[in-house]
């Protein structure tokens, strides 16, 4: 591959949410009580800033699952996948913390009313100076609509449906008073112009809201929307209203055609493809030496088959199957999900063995040795696939793993020229159209 010096988005994704992490591992920290605090992730975000990322998002899902083998013990046992505390409590405390970097809130539009939704994503903008985001989810588990009164969750299109109506919905509250209404003028005597207001009278198939929103417009005007949709369905849905999309791809073929069909998709929206940013997820280990960093990524694939209960609960929780009914070695069939169908459908046709083996690993690239090392296997990956970024993950996140990433690998990324060295602007729709 020929070596481009176009640079790319960095951000980081909070696998697990705002909950424990790496609490039984090695660097997990001297005490595991303290997760309910936001130290860790007020460390992450600062480091992030440091290293010059586009945004923090983080993950969230509000349920105990039970998928594996109907029983939530392993869940409750390993703190897998649970339990989480509400992201939008967290997020301000990133936000106190920081200044330029974004903060993009996971919010779900089958668990919020979407004028609560507007209402605490518009605040979130107005304290952060214009740095928030919100991370559109539809609900992919059937105990999380349990929790709100429902059976199980809608169809999985069917949903989309939903959402599609419901950001609809919420882009009209946000959009309720004028850029210029609040005019805040002592001498006449008028906070806003009441002719600059305006309720929405949304009477739609599933919602209904007369607004106008109880209060004004946000710096950035609409937060930025991120969402992570890998069906067809999910796919339209994010070319037609997401601003930053995370997508999941297990080789550069793969992220390529996924990039070009969301772009194709967004054209047909009449969007410009350009204002959108595809960030793949990607979980690099680094360290001084090649040699050190592989024994590592292997000690990752170890771990994964002595806890292989923990990752296949995880996996049952995500595609809504229970993985418990499958031997290690057994080669698995078409999988059907109304949860993520992305994810069962790239289990489908593996073993679990395999499933556990590369869980962190791209098919035909390989994200493990130095810093310098990385960062030139990151940059032919995009100069391959054409754009935009990455997305950085570790479930188990330790300070250390924020370290490496933040102080030897972001700064090799700056010395290849692919990565920003400082921010040049304050609000986080401008970081992701800086180029």
């Amino acid at each position: 591959m020929t070596m481009s010096r176009t640079p790319f988005h960095l951000a980081w994704f909070i696998s697990k949410g705002y909950g424990p992490k790496a609490w039984r591992m090695p660097w997990g920290g001297p005490n595991p009580h303290a997760w309910v605090k936001p130290d860790l992730f007020i460390n992450l975000t600062q480091a992030l800033e440091r290293a010059c990322f586009d945004y923090v998002m983080i993950e969230d899902s509000s349920n105990i699952p039970y998928t594996y083998r109907n029983s939530h013990d392993v869940y409750v046992r390993y703190a897998c996948d649970s339990p989480k505390l509400d992201p939008s409590v967290l997020a301000p405390f990133l936000i106190q913390a920081t200044s330029r970097i974004g903060v993009i809130t996971t919010l779900s539009t089958t668990e919020y009313n979407p004028f609560l939704l507007a209402r605490l994503t518009n605040a979130l903008d107005h304290v952060s100076d214009g740095r928030s985001g919100w991370n559109v989810v539809t609900g992919s588990n059937d105990g999380g609509a349990q929790n709100f009164g429902l059976e199980r969750q809608f169809p999985h299109d069917e949903r989309y449906e939903m959402a599609d109506e419901y950001v609809e919905l919420v882009c009209k509250l946000w959009e309720s008073w004028e850029p210029d209404a609040m005019v805040i003028d002592q001498a006449a005597e008028v906070f806003a112009d009441p002719a600059k207001v305006h309720p929405v009278h949304h009477e739609g198939r599933y919602f209904r809201s007369r607004g106008p929103l109880s209060a004004p417009r946000a710096p950035q005007g609409r937060p930025v929307i991120c969402q992570a949709g890998g069906s067809a369905r999910g796919r339209s849905f994010a070319a037609r209203w997401a601003e930053t999309i995370i997508a999941k791809a297990g080789s550069v073929a793969a992220m390529k055609s996924f990039r070009d069909d969301v772009r194709a998709r967004a054209a047909g929206f009449g969007r410009d493809p350009d204002q959108i940013k595809v960030l793949f997820q990607i979980t690099p280990i680094v360290d001084a030496f090649d040699d050190v960093a592989q024994e590592r990524r292997k000690a990752i694939a170890r771990e994964a088959l002595t806890h292989a209960e923990f990752h296949l609960a995880s996996l049952s929780r995500l595609t809504g199957i229970d993985f418990s009914k499958f031997d290690l070695d057994e080669v698995l069939p078409d999988l059907k999900s109304n949860g993520h169908q992305t994810i069962a459908a790239a289990c489908s046709g593996k073993t679990p063995r395999q499933l556990l083996e590369g869980s962190l690993s791209l098919k035909d690239i390989d994200p493990t040795g130095t810093p310098d090392r990385v960062a030139h296997v990151m940059s032919e990956i995009i100069e391959e696939v054409g754009g935009d970024g990455f997305l950085f993950t570790y479930p188990e996140l330790t300070r250390r793993y924020i370290t490496e990433i933040a102080d030897g690998l972001a700064p090799a990324l700056q010395k290849l020229g692919v990565h920003r060295k400082a921010y040049r602007h304050g609000m986080l729709r401008d970081h992701l159209l800086e180029y």
